[in-house]
């Protein structure tokens, strides 16, 4: 237990009054007086504290927490005896979320509930543990504190930013692709896969006519044929250390993970299955699979894997996918190129074409962007304008390099990184090339 304000006040009172009989302007049994009123009152109000129960605490948390956005928490408070009661609130949440809200002072009403939220946000995947809650009880006449702990724990994980997954749940794959920004070139009746017959329709071609349909019918009839779909997608993320620059609040490999998230979820929407391979740090391996629990397959694999600083072997990530994945599939090859990677990645683009289709996503950092389009005003300004020129003109060169080995190459910042990959999928998908 520890004094409350309104004790030391009294103490620091009766050293007041302790001054004013030193010289005589009050009796000397004052002082006694107030000394023992004081102490009895102080030992009744700690005897009263002691006596007092724990209240009961329940918090109502989300098992599972996007990264980076704000998210509530609920503290539910109830009273274990038929008394009001003033407590100060503090949870034990995560020490690296960022919390708003806390601590908080409440009057607890006699045999009723009082519940309060405060808000946490995330900035880091994985999975965290809230500790107990910390009480400050006060005493009925808020002479003494006493500090009570309350075992509340619980454990959340962070994933990755699932919003925009949510709000594309309830519409079509070709309008979410819109709605992320992907400029798609639609072809009506082009695919590769047979769909439907329908009655023909000006700007058909004639060999999407049906002519023994058409005879039957007496009328022309066109074959309807859509992208092929039971196809597979392969996610190859790089988790070294090129994913550990960050732009805004998050890694780059964050913004990949979200970006690969928003992928998976429109090409699970057209019919094909999708898996990943992480490679360069910690290695992961997801199969294949399609449906909507595919997805939550891959948030539960990925949610805590963080980019580490070692360089990656794209060679063997290569050799690994080859054996995991024999089937022909699509890879995307998520990274940031730099040009002395260049030979490795030819030879893993190399490995990988005799069999699947690469894409390979290079992510440049918005700090290049930034610097190309400044006007040096100084002689520092202009030498860094000069090494950023070089730097991208060698990541072009990179670029050049594996597109002359038939890899499609995307060379993207985080803003513009989903809309890239799903406008190139769905090109890919329209084409046939699968």
């Amino acid at each position: 237990m520890r004094p409350a304000p309104a004790l030391i006040a009294g103490v620091l009172l009766l050293a007041v009054l302790g001054t004013v009989l030193a010289f005589g302007f009050a009796p000397q049994r004052a002082l006694a007086i107030g000394a023992a009123l004081l102490a009895a009152l102080a030992l009744f109000d700690a005897l009263r504290l002691l006596r007092l129960p724990t209240p009961r605490v329940q918090r109502e948390c989300a098992p599972v927490l996007p990264l980076g956005v704000r998210r509530e928490v609920g503290l539910v408070l109830h009273p274990a005896d038929a008394q009001a009661l003033r407590v100060d609130v503090h949870d034990g949440h995560p020490p690296a979320f960022v919390v708003a809200g806390l601590p908080r002072r409440l009057d607890l009403a006699a045999r009723a509930s009082t519940r309060f939220d405060y808000s946490v946000t995330a900035h880091e995947r994985g999975s965290y543990a809230f500790a107990a809650v910390q009480l400050r009880l006060h005493s009925p006449l808020r002479l003494w504190t006493q500090r009570r702990t309350v075992a509340a724990t619980a454990a959340v994980k962070v994933y990755p930013d699932f919003a925009p997954l949510t709000r594309l749940a309830l519409i079509g794959a070709d309008q979410a692709s819109r709605v992320l920004g992907a400029h798609l070139r639609r072809r009506r009746g082009d695919g590769t896969e047979f769909h439907q017959l329908r009655e023909y329709r000006q700007g058909d071609s004639l060999r999407q006519i049906d002519w023994k349909a058409s005879q039957r019918a007496r009328k022309l009839i066109s074959r309807d044929y859509r992208e092929e779909r039971n196809q597979q997608v392969l996610l190859l993320l790089d988790t070294g250390r090129r994913m550990l620059a960050r732009d805004d609040a998050l890694s780059h490999f964050d913004h990949v993970l979200n970006a690969s998230l928003l992928l998976a979820w429109i090409a699970l929407r057209q019919g094909d299955a999708v898996g990943l391979l992480a490679h360069g740090g910690e290695s992961r391996f997801v199969k294949p699979a399609r449906g909507s629990g595919a997805l939550d397959g891959m948030l539960g694999a990925v949610y805590d894997l963080q980019p580490q600083a070692v360089a990656t072997d794209y060679p063997a990530a290569a050799t690994e996918l080859t054996r995991r994945q024999p089937r022909r599939s699509l890879v995307v090859m998520i990274t940031n190129v730099r040009d002395e990677d260049v030979e490795d990645l030819l030879s893993a683009v190399r490995q990988l074409r005799r069999r699947h289709v690469v894409i390979v996503a290079s992510l440049r950092e918005k700090a290049l962007d930034a610097a190309r389009d400044a006007a040096p005003t100084d002689f520092d300004g202009a030498l860094l304008a000069g090494a950023v020129a070089l730097y991208l003109d060698d990541r072009r060169r990179a670029h050049d390099a594996l597109r002359a080995h038939g890899a499609s190459v995307l060379d993207v910042d985080s803003d513009a990184l989903p809309a890239a990959l799903v406008e190139r999928y769905l090109a890919i998908k329209r084409e046939g090339v699968l």
